[in-house]
């Protein structure tokens, strides 16, 4: 015989942080809808000055990562934003990229939750959320092999579920953060390589793996083709753009310390000219490298705190893999002017590395 459970004990108890339940918490401090305008620009705002010059009631936050700002006003404000922006970067001699104004962005400021629920919350959701990612950990690791840097990158992305949740809705916070953990992993690939490329190689890794499982074996360039409902020359050219998008991962150079790894080049009274122009190329290679690595200067979640994949990329290719910048625009799915940007990054780097260099 067995004993019936209590239906008040069947009921899971609500969570409860810095001494209020979860769903209280949000409902103190309701997602609202407001009108936001994104961009980037070419050089890093004077965020003290763009602040106090902004209009009353518009507020400006800048994701380091993705290099993004985001200003945020009333509904109905975003035209009159995005103009105002434009107008005032441009009289700083400032070039705003991709700049666009969205309408009805239903947003929460975590700032304005309380300061114990908030920190309750990411204490909680932090070691749900790594149990959550095991399963695209692989995935993970390409792009966060440090561990410290993954638990700052799943803080991040709690604050973001915390601002982008709506509580109206009926789902619980921990269904809704878990849904969006997979779809931002998937993100960082499209970040840093290109969303075409990024989403090429998962297609083709899903269908790998599908095949595997069915089969029990790797599929051929003609089965994986025809399970994909692509042509062999299709396949192959997206083969070719998922190999330059590991080729690029595995830069071990930007993650390192390239000015500590000494080049050896012969004596040019010694060598004959074929080795020393071998060797300059060597030394150019060396000095776009290092123009790319990341500052040790800045900070982790800052773009100069990251490889600039895309402006070596950008260089390389176009300079001596003989393509275009809209070819590979094309390739990696990305605007010439984001790739502008990334390279003029580049450049600014490789001056100095190269006027070492003739030194």
């Amino acid at each position: 015989m067995t004993t019936a459970i209590p239906s008040a004990e069947r009921i899971r108890q609500p969570l409860v942080f810095g001494g209020l339940p979860e769903a209280e918490g949000f409902a103190r401090v309701p997602i609202t809808p407001r009108d936001r305008v994104h961009f980037r620009v070419d050089r890093e705002l004077p965020l003290a000055e763009f602040r106090a010059d902004l209009p009353d009631a518009v507020t400006v936050s800048f994701d380091a990562g993705e290099g993004l700002y985001r200003v945020d006003g009333a509904c109905g404000q975003g035209p009159v934003l995005a103009d105002w922006i434009r107008a005032w970067c441009a009289g700083r001699g400032i070039t705003t990229v991709g700049l666009r104004a969205e309408a009805d962005v239903r947003r929460r400021a975590p700032r304005d939750l309380p300061p114990a629920f908030l920190d309750d919350l990411c204490r909680h959701y932090g070691p749900v959320s790594l149990k959550r990612l095991q399963r695209n950990m692989s995935t993970i690791r390409l792009h966060l092999p440090d561990p410290d840097d993954l638990a700052q990158q799943v803080a991040e992305w709690i604050l973001k579920a915390v601002g982008q949740y709506d509580e109206t809705k009926g789902v619980p916070f921990g269904a809704f953060l878990a849904t969006q953990l997979s779809k931002w992993v998937h993100d960082l690939g499209r970040a840093a390589h290109g969303r075409t490329a990024a989403d090429t190689e998962h297609k083709q890794q899903k269908a790998i793996a599908a095949f595997v499982a069915e089969h029990q074996r790797r599929p051929s360039e003609k089965e994986l083709a025809a399970y994909m409902g692509q042509s062999v020359a299709t396949l192959r050219r997206n083969s070719q753009t998922v190999a330059t998008l590991n080729g690029l991962r595995n830069l071990q150079s930007l993650d390192g310390a390239p000015d500590a790894a000494e080049v050896l080049i012969p004596d040019s009274h010694e060598a004959p000219d074929e080795i020393m122009g071998e060797a300059e190329q060597t030394l150019l290679s060396h000095a776009l490298t290092a123009a790319c690595a990341p500052d040790p200067a800045a900070r982790p979640e800052q773009r100069a705190g990251q490889p600039n994949v895309l402006g070596w990329a950008t260089w390389y290719l176009t300079t001596w893999g003989g393509v275009t910048k809209t070819q590979l625009s094309a390739e990696l799915g990305t605007s010439v002017r984001n790739m502008n940007v990334h390279a003029d990054r580049v450049e600014r780097a490789l001056k100095t590395q190269l006027a070492e260099l003739v030194d």
